[in-house]
C-alpha cells in the first residue's frame, strides 16, 4: 500500500483514516495487541467509533513500528537525561515525512516568502532530533543560500540581516522557547518589521517556567515585534506532522491530522465541548508507526477544530470550563 493517499484531500478523513488503521491493526504489533486488549477489531471501528489512542509512552517502551527497525533510514529519540529511557520513532519512508513538513507548513504560511533562522540549543546536539531534521529541511528549501542554523550564544550578524532584507524575503525565526528566551535575553535587537517568530514550545528554561502568554510578549519586545507575529508550533518526536498557531494560543492541524480531548479517566471518551482533558491525535502521516495517539498534554478544543495546549496532564488541575477560555 502506498502511503501518499494519506495527503489526498479528495477522500475523506474517515476513509483515509480506516485504511491506515487497518494497515497499523495488521502490520504494528503492539497496537494489534493494544487494540485487542480493548476489544477494538476493525471490523468494530467506525467514524463515530474511532480506533483506540496509543499512549505516547509506548514509543519509550515498544518498538512502534510496521517494518523491521533495521530497515528505518531515519531513528527520531526524544530529549532526556543521560541513563533515561527515551522515546523511538521509526521513520520508515524519509519522504513521507518531508512531504507532510512541507505541505504542513505551506496550508498555513507562504513558505517560499521566507529565510528560516534556527536557533536550537539543546536540540542541536541530539542527532537524533526530528525537530533538527524538520529544520534542516526547511533550510535546504530554500535557493538564497541565506537559511542556516544560528551560531549558538551569538547574536544575529547585521550582515546577516542586511543580505535577508536585500533578497526581498521576511525572516522566518524558528526555535525552541527556551532558546530563543535566552537569546532575546542576552542580544535583544531589532528584527524587521515583516518577520515572524516560530517557537516550537519548552517553555521551561534554567531559571523557571513561563506561560506561552508571557514568553510572546518577551519575544516580541526583545526583537522589536508585534504579539501577533510571535507564532507557535505544536509537534513531538511521535509525531511526522505539526500544528500551528497564529499567536492566539489556538492551534489548527493540515487536513491529515486531527485533533480529540479525552476523558484522563476513560480515554476511549471524548470530554463534553469546552471541558479540558487529555490530547488524543490521529497523525496519518504516521503510516509506518502509529496514527492514533494519547498524548500526556492537557488542552481544550473549539467546535471547528482548534485546540489549545494548556500543560502537561496534573490530575489535580483538571477541570471543566469553557471553550473560549484563554488562561489556564
Amino acid at each position: 500500500m502506498e502511503p501518499q493517499f494519506v495527503f489526498d484531500q479528495s477522500v475523506n478523513f474517515e476513509t483515509r483514516m480506516m485504511r491506515v488503521f487497518r494497515h497499523q491493526y495488521d502490520n504494528v504489533r503492539p497496537y494489534k495487541l493494544f487494540c485487542d486488549e480493548l476489544g477494538a477489531k476493525p471490523d468494530s471501528i467506525t467514524a463515530q467509533n474511532l480506533p483506540p489512542l496509543l499512549p505516547v509512552e509506548a514509543f519509550r517502551d515498544a518498538d512502534i513500528c510496521s517494518s523491521k527497525i533495521d530497515d528505518s533510514p531515519l531513528r527520531f529519540m526524544s530529549s532526556g537525561t543521560t541513563g533515561m529511557k527515551r522515546s523511538t520513532h521509526y521513520v520508515y519512508d524519509p519522504e513521507l515525512y518531508r512531504k507532510s513538513i512541507f505541505d504542513g507548513i505551506r496550508q498555513f504560511y507562504p513558505l517560499d516568502e521566507f529565510v528560516i533562522l534556527a536557533y536550537t540549543p539543546g536540540y542541536i546536539d541530539n542527532p537524533n532530533s526530528s525537530l533538527i531534521w524538520m529544520i534542516q529541511q526547511l533550510v535546504e528549501n530554500d535557493n538564497t543560500g541565506l537559511s542556516r542554523f544560528l551560531e549558538l550564544g551569538e547574536p544575529v550578524s547585521p550582515i546577516a540581516l542586511d543580505a535577508i532584507k536585500a533578497s526581498g524575503k521576511r525572516i522566518l525565526l524558528f526555535g525552541a522557547a527556551f532558546g530563543l528566551i535566552d537569546l532575546a535575553e542576552r542580544y535583544p535587537f531589532t528584527l524587521p518589521e515583516n518577520t515572524l517568530i516560530m517557537e516550537t514550545g519548552g517553555m521551561k528554561t534554567h531559571r523557571r517556567e513561563m506561560s506561552r502568554e508571557e514568553l510572546h510578549t518577551k519575544l516580541a519586545r526583545a526583537f522589536g515585534l508585534q504579539e501577533s507575529q510571535v507564532h507557535s508550533e505544536y509537534g513531538m518526536t511521535e509525531l511526522l506532522s505539526q500544528a500551528y498557531s497564529d499567536g492566539s494560543g489556538w492551534f489548527r492541524c493540515p487536513h491529515w491530522m486531527k485533533i480529540s480531548i479525552r476523558n484522563p479517566h476513560n480515554p476511549m471518551e471524548e470530554v463534553p465541548q469546552g471541558d479540558e482533558g487529555l490530547i488524543g491525535i490521529i497523525d496519518l502521516a504516521n503510516f509506518y508507526s502509529c496514527s492514533f495517539i494519547l498524548t500526556g498534554d492537557k488542552g481544550i478544543m473549539k467546535p471547528d477544530g482548534r485546540f489549545k495546549v494548556l500543560g502537561r496532564y496534573v490530575p489535580e488541575n483538571l477541570r471543566g470550563c469553557n471553550f473560549l477560555i484563554d488562561q489556564d
